[in-house]
């Protein structure tokens, strides 16, 4: 886990802060961004080693954005996190690597982050 980066995409700045001071806490290096085409801009100077991708932002949505990342970097894995558990049956967001429905208990999404990183590790849903 050491200086792994974590990509955090939020329209609110209250759920960027709160996402990164809780993943800098865990160790990891993370930089926020408050909307899709600031992320797709910083991805053009290489991957991170995970996003978290909000879908609900205004101008390119989050589902637009994992879907350019992932064809520029098909192994980047990308974790949708929505206040809105229906977006999980939502054909664009099939190649996420995991999908958190946001919580203020976020046990389950440090849970998939790692089950995610690690070698052979698999995102669980929550």
């Amino acid at each position: 886990m050491e200086n792994q980066s974590i990509f955090v995409v939020d329209d609110e700045e209250s759920i960027r802060l709160f996402l990164s001071e809780e993943l800098t806490d865990e160790g990891y290096v993370v930089t926020t961004f408050p909307n899709g085409e600031s992320v797709l801009d910083a991805l053009e100077e290489g991957p991170p080693d995970l996003v978290i991708l909000d879908i609900r932002m205004p101008g390119i949505d989050g589902i637009k954005v994992l879907q350019r990342a992932k064809r520029k970097y098909p192994a980047l894995p990308v974790i949708l996190c929505s206040a809105y558990s229906d977006y999980k049956h939502d054909f664009g967001a099939w190649s996420a690597d995991g999908y958190f429905v946001k919580s203020a208990r976020l046990d389950g999404l440090k849970e998939m982050i790692r089950g995610v990183l690690e070698p052979g590790g698999k995102a669980t849903e929550t």
